[in-house]
């Protein structure tokens, strides 16, 4: 069973996407807009930018883009040959791009909002996560952290603690099975996992039924007007004997991550439907409480608070409505919605100097 109904329409077994992708996991496509937006440019060269893209074997910068002014500033990149098509892993930057599909999936009236509990979906059973408001699993506050999580070790739960069940690789049903049955909500408080945004696609997925596909396509083709294909991954399903579900890693070119930063942007600057979603999530962000002595080398660091699956009120700029996405290895997104800025950084391994060519760029308005 799949966290889906009627999920045939949008997955049949063994359907790849073609091979020279290099994806290690099957997964879902989203095709580009005919109408793709068109990005102007008005480029000009950063002496920062550029010493991290001439040592970049150590740095790890393989992307980077500043829009402003309604169009591109800074347009730098060295995308590795074996990167075909140049898709780039959002890695946890995705937990946000869920975030967004739910804003949707709530504008489009499958979800009620985010009050909604968790109590119609049969999955979730007997677990700790039934009967759960939707807006504690965005905030990553679902009384989880007994059982998973960051609370109950230092590095992000690709592996389960007690049994080594691969979050990556395994079905939601299986985790529910093997790992959640008679589990207990303890006192809800900032706990970062992979499960909790699982949990929520897979719940979107459910709500969406057969328009899960026609869900992602308004997200991604006709809202963000994706110029190339984007990717969700699905979980592997060797080994564990049932169907994949739909996870959060995202593919996607670095324009394209533009693309979606502006269309959160435009959501939030023009109040539609999505924008108050989000307005909401910033509303209702709750303390992270899980660093006492920050260092200015990543968002998900030096922020103080988090909120629906996205990082606000960046240290040294909480006065500002900014919004953050980051991902594992540096992969980096901050929209500044006061002055209609944003940063896109993809890397190969987080060594570059994120408070000079990211933070700075966004606190320093020109």
């Amino acid at each position: 069973m799949l966290a889906g109904k009627n999920t045939n329409t949008w997955y049949k077994p063994g359907d790849y996407p073609d091979s020279r992708h290099h994806f290690m996991f099957q997964s879902v496509e989203i095709k580009g807009a005919p109408n793709f937006y068109k990005f102007k440019s008005s480029l000009r060269k950063d002496q920062d930018v550029l010493d991290e893209f001439k040592n970049n074997n150590t740095t790890g910068v393989i992307s980077y883009l500043l829009y402003e002014d309604n169009q591109i500033v800074i347009d730098e990149s060295d995308i590795p040959p074996k990167i075909i098509d140049g898709l780039l892993p959002s890695h946890s930057m995705g937990k946000s791009l869920v975030s967004y599909v739910t804003g949707h999936a709530i504008c489009k009236g499958y979800i009620n909002s985010v009050d909604e509990r968790l109590s119609d979906w049969d999955l979730l059973r007997n677990t700790l996560y039934q009967d759960q408001a939707l807006i504690d699993l965005l905030n990553m506050a679902a009384g989880d952290q007994k059982y998973i999580g960051e609370r109950i070790r230092p590095m992000v739960d690709n592996m389960w603690k007690s049994s080594g069940v691969n979050l990556n690789m395994t079905s939601l049903e299986t985790i529910v099975d093997s790992n959640l049955q008679n589990t207990q909500k303890s006192d809800p408080i900032y706990n970062y996992s992979a499960l909790t945004t699982h949990v929520v696609l897979n719940y979107v997925i459910y709500k969406a039924g057969e328009d899960w596909k026609k869900l992602l396509h308004q997200v991604f083709n006709e809202n963000a007007k994706v110029k190339n294909s984007v990717y969700f991954e699905l979980t592997r399903i060797a080994n564990y004997g049932d169907e994949p579900t739909v996870r959060y890693s995202f593919f996607a070119t670095r324009y394209d991550y533009l693309r979606i930063a502006k269309a959160i942007m435009e959501d939030w600057n023009n109040d539609t439907c999505v924008g108050k979603y989000l307005k909401t999530l910033y509303d209702r962000r709750i303390d992270k409480n899980d660093n006492d002595n920050p260092k200015p080398d990543d968002i998900a660091t030096y922020s103080k608070r988090y909120g629906g699956q996205f990082y606000f009120d960046i240290i040294g700029m909480e006065n500002r409505e900014i919004i953050g996405l980051t991902g594992f290895a540096g992969q980096n997104i901050l929209i500044d919605l006061d002055n209609e800025r944003i940063v896109v950084v993809n890397s190969k391994y987080k060594n570059y100097d994120w408070e000079e060519i990211v933070y700075e760029r966004i606190k320093n308005v020109h």
